[in-house]
């Protein structure tokens, strides 16, 4: 295994996008993934997102997907909308290489803070971000509207 941590690229659009499908399918919620790679491509030309990937031998086996966003109590933030790494490459630290590389551009942005969501049931996930010194708050519900 030879992993490389790097920047996605536009190229790694397509991985990118069969990668949160596997995510959804994970969560169990494979239907709620509703919008297009074209979306996503211009998304990711338009830089509303971006991505860090974890890559083995050409291919894409992990990634982190981001956005900048503002909290009017903290200031700049790094959003993680998705953090995934496929089942065969789990155990090895790709997760957390790519968290690293997550909060060093959360950084390098001059965010006040990152910010994420985890399942209730994902206890795997819960203990990975505890052990990362996150704080898990349960005191907030999402609100949303669907267009």
């Amino acid at each position: 295994m030879n992993i490389q941590i790097r920047k996605a690229r536009i190229d790694d659009v397509p991985s990118l996008y069969n990668l949160v499908y596997e995510l959804a399918v994970f969560e169990k919620e494979p239907e709620a993934l509703t919008t297009s790679l074209e979306s996503y491509e211009d998304a990711f030309s338009e830089n509303l997102i971006d991505a860090i990937v974890a890559e083995d031998q050409g291919e894409i086996v992990g990634m982190v997907l981001y956005y900048m966003t503002f909290s009017t109590w903290k200031g700049k933030s790094l959003y993680l909308e998705d953090f995934y790494v496929k089942e065969a490459y789990r155990q090895f630290g790709i997760g957390q290489s790519l968290f690293d590389a997550y909060l060093e551009e959360a950084k390098a942005r001059g965010a006040q803070m990152t910010k994420w969501q985890v399942l209730d049931w994902n206890e795997v996930g819960i203990n990975f971000y505890k052990k990362n010194n996150a704080v898990i708050e349960t005191n907030w519900w999402n609100g949303k509207i669907y267009f």
